[in-house]
């Protein structure tokens, strides 16, 4: 059973009339090929997430395609069962600019800063991030006078980028990539991969060209939220359809080994996106004890095992029934609602539970390349934040509470004016 069965709803899939974009089944895991991926949640059918309308092709539906996680019994990377082209995400259209985001920008200073006094690098050095975006890290290592350069796939971020004057490759990062670009620009002392590596299908490809850039006495750092968290917070918003891939630190390091690079170090934020890890790898050396006790807990928890993630759906579908079951009560006593977080958690959020326009009235967020279009399926209109106090809606559901405390904070004038806030995960809760 699907929750989008459990709340009454069925969406057909249907291909991109302009992309003829099509669903494909995914037979075998993306990184060690076996077959036998188990699913274990369904979400049913939703639209792209990050795919915003354009409010003149608003009468258009919005096409959508299955959205299901499984599990690799072999490797334990757990993974969409179903995908789409990245060129199909990953657009002209692509609306996402981390600079936008003050919680990430700093994050990625402080992470930059510490790179820079660990490695001893300066202008002798050259760090290559990939899915660079508007170029909001590389800028700090610039500050620094280290050499940089971006690998961005999407048009909009990777123009602001040089407009920064990142030196930016407008292209996706692959097996043939990084050879390439070692001939081209010399081997990578440091390669950066923050929030990219779940967004790549061909996972051996991606590792593969970091392996051929980084040099001998290099490392990798890889960020992305750790599945462990995606399971213990019912964080299933995170899943949509350009996140291919959740990882564990068990995955990533047979990964990494497949590739010749070693798992060194796991560094945990728990305030980053539900909670982040950083994991840092390299040709050479040993994990360090912090890794090994990662390793060890993820082991001790039976992240390796199905059982670990087999009631996953049955727990999504209750959070979803109390999410849907909280905003009808509140509408049926003539409270007014909006959202904050045009994100594509959110897209997935409110398209996989069947909440739309007609229990949300509008929903604000601070990147104005989002503000004026409408969100996907749910076709909820985007505003500027100023419009919370204009308005003063009764309640806010943070779609983006991944950032909650950021959000919270500009938003100190709506919470003193009398405005709630809803946090739909682990479990929906109202906080004043």
């Amino acid at each position: 059973m699907t929750q989008n069965d459990v709340l009454g709803e069925r969406v057909t899939t249907v291909p991109v009339p302009q992309q003829s974009t099509t669903s494909a089944s995914v037979s075998a895991c993306r990184a060690c090929g076996t077959a036998g991926v188990r699913e274990f949640l369904s979400l049913g059918s939703t639209p792209i997430a990050n795919a915003l309308v354009e409010p003149a092709r608003s009468a258009t539906p919005d096409p959508s395609y299955p959205l299901a996680v499984g599990f690799c019994p072999s490797c334990s990377l757990v993974q969409l069962t179903h995908e789409l082209p990245a060129e199909a995400m990953f657009d002209a259209n692509y609306p996402y600019y981390s600079s936008f985001i003050d919680a990430l920008v700093t994050h990625s200073a402080q992470h930059v800063d510490s790179v820079v006094e660990e490695r001893g690098l300066g202008a002798g050095s050259f760090v290559v991030e990939l899915a660079s975006n508007d170029g909001y890290l590389l800028r700090r290592f610039v500050e620094h006078g280290v050499p940089v350069l971006g690998v961005e796939p999407t048009p909009g971020p990777a123009a602001a980028a040089r407009e920064a004057g990142i030196p930016t490759l407008e292209e996706f990062f692959g097996a043939d990539s990084g050879a390439r670009i070692r001939k081209e620009h010399g081997a990578a002392d440091v390669i950066i991969a923050n929030n990219v590596m779940a967004h790549v299908p061909d996972l051996n490809g991606f590792v593969a060209g970091m392996a051929a850039l980084v040099s001998d006495d290099g490392i990798v750092q890889v960020e992305n939220p750790g599945v462990r968290y995606l399971l213990e917070h019912c964080e299933f918003d995170t899943v949509y359809h350009e996140h291919f891939c959740y990882f564990s630190t068990i995955a990533v390091q047979k990964l990494f080994a497949r590739h010749g690079l070693n798992l060194l170090d796991v560094e945990f934020y728990p305030d980053l996106h539900g909670g982040t890890l950083r994991w840092t790898a390299g040709r050479t050396g040993t994990p360090t004890e912090r890794a090994l006790r990662h390793l060890d807990e993820e082991y001790a928890l039976g992240l390796d095992d199905f059982a670990a993630y087999a009631d996953f759906g049955a727990r999504v579908a209750a959070n979803q029934t109390r999410l849907a079951s909280l905003l009808r009560e509140l509408r049926a006593r003539g409270k007014s609602i909006a959202a904050y977080g045009a994100a594509a958690k959110g897209a997935t959020l409110l398209n996989s539970t069947g909440i739309g326009a007609n229990v949300i009235d509008f929903v604000v967020d601070v990147n104005t390349h989002k503000q004026g279009k409408l969100l996907p399926g749910a076709r909820i209109p985007v505003l500027d934040p100023a419009e919370l106090m204009e308005r003063r809606p009764d309640y806010v559901l943070l779609l983006a509470w991944n950032f909650k405390n950021e959000i919270m904070r500009q938003q100190e004038a709506y919470r003193q004016a009398g405005g709630r806030f809803i946090v739909p995960v682990p479990s929906p809760q109202v906080v004043g």
